[in-house]
């Protein structure tokens, strides 16, 4: 079971913590007994509250696009530029960040495959508020703002699809941020991975390549020391394992049913 308690521990009392233990914590063999105690009960179904978000299935067919693809690491847009497109990822992955006028970055989001980015510049933003950045090779169709209007106006299919996608985003950003200042930073980042495997709460295990310990501290806001700890407990329960180096050429493999089942406690 995942602590609920806020972090106060120095690091280099986290660190002495580490190198002290030489069996599974505490806080690991209650989680253990939990997951032990779910699995008797093979007939009861997992819930959590971390839940994939309905697929939705856009048909842009009707719809004028211009296909661009990025690199790993190349920009697609920044913050500050003029907003006048939207884009719909077809493949790859892209960084959202922002940053302040002290030059402290925030990732805000990681989209996959099937989201949009840009779709702000439908209402009355003129303006990027956001980075957005290839986390890997990219292919995107990109929308100019005046073409996504008719298409909605005049294709009721694409507007449901498309309200009932941005409805699920704006609850997807609610929760992120009732976590960030309700939850020590051990369960952000339970709930960082469940959500950055997508349907792992379905499958037994989801592999997510590309992302850094570091990523993982800006996303849920503290160290990239206190994202390894956790991250080597969570390795000890099972939760996850490293395929090679954690960055653009390894990756995480995610048991999100057993991470879904401590999270929930």
């Amino acid at each position: 079971m995942l602590t609920k308690s806020a972090d106060k521990k120095p690091w280099e009392a986290i660190l002495a913590g580490v190198k002290k233990e030489m069996a599974i914590p505490p806080m690991a063999e209650s989680a253990r007994h939990t997951i032990s105690q779910q699995n008797r009960r093979s007939n009861q179904p997992v819930r959590t509250n971390i839940e994939a978000p309905p697929t939705i299935s856009f048909d842009l067919a009707g719809v004028v696009t211009l296909k661009e693809s990025f690199a790993t690491g190349e920009t697609i847009f920044s913050q500050g530029d003029i907003a006048e497109t939207l884009m719909y990822i077809q493949r790859g992955r892209v960084k959202l960040s922002v940053a302040s006028k002290f030059d402290k970055v925030a990732i805000v989001a990681i989209l996959e495959p099937g989201d949009f980015l840009g779709e702000a510049c439908l209402g009355s933003q003129h303006m990027r508020t956001r980075t957005a950045t290839a986390m890997a090779p990219a292919a995107l169709k990109v929308i100019e703002r005046n073409e996504m209007l008719r298409a909605l106006h005049t294709d009721h299919a694409l507007s449901y699809c498309f309200l009932s996608y941005l409805l699920s985003r704006n609850i997807q950003l609610e929760e992120d941020f009732v976590d960030q200042v309700s939850q020590c930073s051990e369960r952000r980042l339970a709930r960082a991975l469940l959500l950055l495997a997508g349907k792992a709460t379905q499958r037994k295990v989801h592999r997510f390549a590309g992302i850094s310990q570091e990523t993982l501290a800006t996303m849920i806001g503290t160290t990239r020391a206190h994202v390894n700890f956790y991250m080597n407990k969570f390795r000890k329960l099972g939760f996850i394992k490293y395929h090679g180096p954690l960055d653009a050429n390894g990756g995480i493999h995610i048991n999100g049913s057993l991470l879904a089942k401590a999270l929930r406690k």
